[in-house]
């Protein structure tokens, strides 16, 4: 039995093997994109000099229509809870596209851009830098590459776990133990098997919900393990809350382009003037001042999100509607209410980026996803050294 879990861990990670590497690789280089973008572009997403209050929403969102095309309109703004970081303004095209503002002067500091390395990064971690939207209706070969070698990595893991417990059950010190003292042979075969273990659980995480964005069936039956029937995302919520968050909302879809009902409200009724940004102040006003400790609030034509925290379910927000002549405010969903296949989704994308439980998870699993890339490169090194000693015998 432990023969043919040898076989199969050996002849599965053997073509794959480089495939996953690349892939922890590229996941691991994204944990900490946003806090990077954030210090490498500070001029961009904090302002220069906090003062007591800032402008008036309504006199910022003009300042930012007054640059726009006549296509493009603002869908919404998003202001954080440390009073140094700008204005987030949402726009509706092109994809997932913002400005941001400085709402102590008014100047605009520049638009959202990823980085380049964190781009290439990204593309290689979903796609193996193929194309996200190819033409036509064909296979996606970098997504199908992906999908598969992660489902080798999970079997890998398992049979991994088979082949090491008859020794670890006899000496469960020694099998933990990475050997300094052996030379560069025993470091890197302690590396692959107590490094692999300590790693497991946190590799097998990420494996498993990054599964869900690979393959339809693995999505709906992941949910239906999990006791939820799989829905289409909620895009209403989406629009106001997902994508908000200078790049930290990474997986998924984004923001709709298009014109939005209402929009910014650049005309309404008989082509007469209309600015649909009056009541955004009063309306953010009343919700900070009922979740003073909210990261983030994004308001939008009638609609305002409040996101309840940096920690568990990082996506987990209250939506709110808004009389946008009066500025009454109602509560339409609150986050315990709120779809079941919304919450899970929101759930699989922390643990699968480790930010459930903040900092400290997001360096357990950048920790764990470079042991992850490891593990082939060092896979491959006990087979080829094996190779070539069984050689030197038969020689």
């Amino acid at each position: 039995m432990i023969k043919f879990f040898r076989n199969i861990h050996l002849w599965l990670s053997v073509p794959f093997g480089i495939i996953v590497t690349l892939i922890c690789f590229s996941g691991a280089m994204l944990i900490f994109e946003p806090e990077i973008t954030r210090s490498v572009k500070s001029d961009v997403y904090y302002v220069t000099d906090v003062k007591e209050s800032p402008l008036p929403m309504g006199e910022l969102m003009e300042t930012v229509r007054a640059t726009l095309p006549d296509s493009v309109s603002i869908n919404g703004v998003t202001v954080f809870e440390d009073a140094s970081r700008t204005y987030q303004v949402n726009l509706s095209k092109p994809r997932r596209a913002s400005l941001f503002i400085d709402q102590y002067s008014g100047e605009i500091t520049g638009k959202y851009e990823r980085l380049g390395f964190f781009s290439t990064m990204f593309r290689l971690h979903r796609w193996l830098l193929d194309s996200a939207n190819p033409h036509g209706d064909g296979v996606k070969i970098g997504k199908l590459l992906v999908g598969v070698s992660t489902l080798v990595f999970v079997i890998a893991l398992i049979s991994g776990v088979v082949i090491w417990w008859p020794r670890a059950r006899k000496n469960l010190k020694k099998s933990l133990s990475i050997p300094f003292s052996n030379g560069w042979k025993g470091f890197w075969k302690g590396l692959h098997v107590a490094g692999g273990m300590y790693a497991l659980i946190f590799v097998l995480a990420m494996a498993l919900t990054g599964l869900t964005w690979s393959f339809d069936w693995y999505r709906t039956a992941f949910y239906a393990v999990c006791g939820v029937e799989h829905t289409p995302r909620n895009f209403n919520q989406a629009t106001t809350s997902k994508g908000n968050n200078d790049g930290e909302k990474r997986y998924g879809g984004g923001r709709r382009g298009g014109h939005h009902h209402g929009g910014d409200g650049r005309h309404e009724g008989g082509g007469r003037h209309h600015s649909g940004f009056g009541r955004w102040q009063e309306v953010y006003e009343t919700l900070k001042a009922q979740n003073p400790d909210a990261p983030q609030i994004t308001i939008s034509s009638e609609k305002a999100t409040v996101t309840l925290g940096n920690t568990g379910n990082g996506r987990a927000s209250d939506s709110y509607e808004f009389n946008r002549r009066s500025g009454e405010i109602s509560l339409a969903t609150k986050y315990a209410d709120a779809n079941e296949a919304d919450k899970l989704r929101g759930w699989i994308y922390s643990i699968h980026t480790g930010s459930l439980g903040g900092l400290f998870t997001r360096i357990l699993w950048l920790l764990a996803a470079l042991l992850g890339a490891s593990l082939p490169l060092t896979g491959y090194y006990i087979w080829i050294k094996h190779l070539l000693k069984k050689k030197r015998k038969e020689d």
